[in-house]
C-alpha cells in the first residue's frame, strides 16, 4: 500500500516535521503497548492483529460451525459490530472468482421489509440448518436494534428448525449480560477484549468470525495489519505515514478545512469508506476534549465513488466552497474480467477515443484527470494506492486508518475511544420505549 500527498495540500513539510514532533511521545506510548501485546490500554486494538490466541478460538469454533453445507451468514449487528466485516465482504465478494465466498446478510437496523426479504431468501433456500450460521454482535447486549433483531431472527428460523440455537453465535465482552445469558442457554460465545471498542474491533472475533465462516483468508488479513503497524509505530517522519496522515488532516482543520471526503475509484470499496466514516465520525467528532472544556470539535467524513459521484457531487468539490480534504483511494490491479471497447463499435463517431479501451484503463484515466483537476483549482488531497484488492492490502488500510485517527485525536486533545453522545439518543429511547 501505498501513501503520498501532493504540494497543493498547503501543509509544508516544516510543518509536518513541527507537528511530528508533538507525536513522538505518544508515538512510544503506542510502542510500549505493542511490545506488551496485552489488552489493558485503549489503544491495545493495536495488538489484536497479533492475537494468536483470537484466531486459535476462532479456528477451532470455525471447524464446529462450519461444513462444506454452509450456505447463508446472518450477521446481525449495528455501527462498529458489522461495518468493518461488511466493509472487507464488500470489497472481496467479486473478486474472489476462484473460491467465491459464502454469502453473508447483514441485519443492522430494525426494518420490517429488509428483514421480511432477507429471511425468507434465506428459508426459500435452505433445507437444512446446517446451511445457516447465525452471529449476533453486542459488546454489552444493551443495543436494542441488536438484541431486537437478534430474537425476531432466531423465533422466526426457531419454527421451521429445532435447535436452531446450535447455529447461532454470540460475539461479546466475557463476562457481559450478554455473555452470560448466552451461556446459560449454552450458546457458543466468542470474546471481545473489553477495552476493545466496537470501531476498533474489526481483528477481533467481531470481524474474524464471520469473516472466516464465509472463506476469508484471515491469516493474509491479519498478515497485512501487521505490517502496517511497524510503519505506523516509526519515530521517523519519513517512515510514518500514519502519523503524517493524521497530521495533514489536522493542519487541515485548523485552516477551516472540516470535511474529510475519502473518494474510492472502486465500486466495491465503498463500504470500506463508510467503514472509516464512523471511526472518523465517532473518534474525532466530541463535544469536549481531555480537560473537559466544551470545544464542539470534529471533521465530518464523506463517502464518494469514481467516477459516478464526479456526475453528482463534482461540481459542488471543485467550484463549490474549499472546505474539504480529500484522500483518493485506488488499487494498481483488480482481480476481474477485463472488458474492452470493441474494434467493430455500435457507435464509431461517439467518443471516438475509447475504442479498444478497457474499462480499467479508462478509470484509471478518469482518476488521474480529477487529481488534475484538484491540482488546478488547488484543492487539497492525499492519494492511498493498493498494489491489489485482497485480503492483504485491506488489513493494510484499515490497520493504517485506525492509527491515523488515533494521532488525529491525540493531537486535537480528545478522548478518541468514547463516544458519549451516542448514549443521548439510546437513552431516549428506552425511556420512550419504558413508559
Amino acid at each position: 500500500m501505498k501513501f503520498e500527498y501532493q504540494n497543493t495540500s498547503g501543509v509544508t513539510k516544516s510543518q509536518i516535521n513541527m507537528t511530528f514532533e508533538r507525536l513522538r511521545p505518544y508515538i512510544s506510548t503506542l510502542k510500549g503497548i505493542s511490545k506488551k501485546n496485552t489488552y489493558e490500554q485503549l489503544e491495545a486494538s493495536i495488538n489484536a492483529p497479533s492475537d494468536e490466541k483470537i484466531v486459535k478460538v476462532i479456528n477451532k469454533t470455525i471447524k464446529q460451525k462450519v461444513s462444506d453445507k454452509l450456505k447463508y451468514i446472518i450477521v446481525i449487528g449495528i455501527g462498529g459490530s458489522n461495518l468493518g466485516t461488511m466493509a472487507i465482504y464488500e470489497a472481496l465478494k467479486k473478486v474472489k472468482r476462484s473460491s467465491p465466498l459464502k454469502e453473508i446478510l447483514f441485519i443492522d437496523t430494525p426494518d420490517d421489509l429488509d428483514l421480511e426479504y432477507l429471511l425468507s431468501k434465506v428459508e426459500q433456500n435452505i433445507t437444512d440448518k446446517e446451511e445457516l450460521l447465525i452471529c449476533s454482535i453486542s459488546k454489552s447486549g444493551g443495543t436494542a436494534e441488536t438484541i431486537t433483531n437478534t430474537e425476531i431472527v432466531y423465533s422466526y428460523f426457531e419454527r421451521i428448525y429445532p435447535n436452531i440455537s446450535e447455529r447461532l453465535v454470540v460475539v461479546s465482552n466475557e463476562g457481559s449480560k450478554y455473555w452470560k445469558a448466552a451461556q446459560e442457554k449454552n450458546i457458543t460465545t466468542l470474546p471481545i477484549p473489553e477495552l476493545v471498542g466496537g470501531r476498533y474491533s474489526v481483528f477481533t472475533p467481531v470481524g474474524l468470525f464471520p469473516l472466516a465462516a464465509a472463506g476469508v483468508d484471515i491469516k493474509k488479513l491479519l498478515l497485512g495489519a501487521k505490517e502496517v503497524s511497524e510503519g505506523a509505530l516509526a519515530k521517523s517522519v519519513t517512515k510514518n505515514n500514519a502519523a503524517v496522515s493524521a497530521i495533514i488532516l489536522y493542519r487541515q482543520y485548523k485552516k477551516d478545512r472540516y470535511i474529510h471526503d475519502t473518494f474510492l475509484f472502486h465500486k466495491q470499496l465503498e463500504s470500506l469508506g463508510k467503514w472509516y466514516r464512523q471511526l472518523l465520525a465517532e473518534s474525532i467528532g466530541k463535544e469536549k476534549n481531555k480537560h473537559e472544556k466544551v470545544v464542539h470539535v470534529g471533521i465530518t467524513p464523506t463517502v464518494s465513488i469514481g467516477s459516478t459521484d464526479l456526475h453528482s457531487v463534482g461540481q459542488l468539490y471543485l467550484g463549490g466552497p474549499k472546505d474539504k480534504i480529500t484522500t483518493f483511494v485506488s488499487a494498481l490491479k483488480v482481480q476481474s474480467f477485463l472488458f474492452s471497447v470493441p474494434k467493430n463499435r455500435l457507435f464509431p463517431n461517439l467518443v471516438p477515443m475509447v475504442s479498444n479501451l478497457s474499462a480499467h484503463k479508462l478509470i484509471g484515466a478518469i482518476m488521474q484527470g480529477t487529481k488534475i483537476a484538484y491540482k488546478k483549482k488547488r484543492l487539497p488531497y492525499m492519494e492511498i494506492t493498493f498494489d491489489d484488492i485482497t485480503e492483504k492490502s485491506i488489513g493494510s488500510f484499515m490497520q493504517f486508518k485506525m492509527f491515523e485517527v488515533m494521532y488525529l485525536g491525540h493531537l486535537l486533545n480528545l478522548h478518541t475511544f468514547d463516544q458519549p453522545n451516542v448514549e443521548n439518543y439510546k437513552s431516549e429511547t428506552k425511556k420512550i420505549l419504558t413508559k
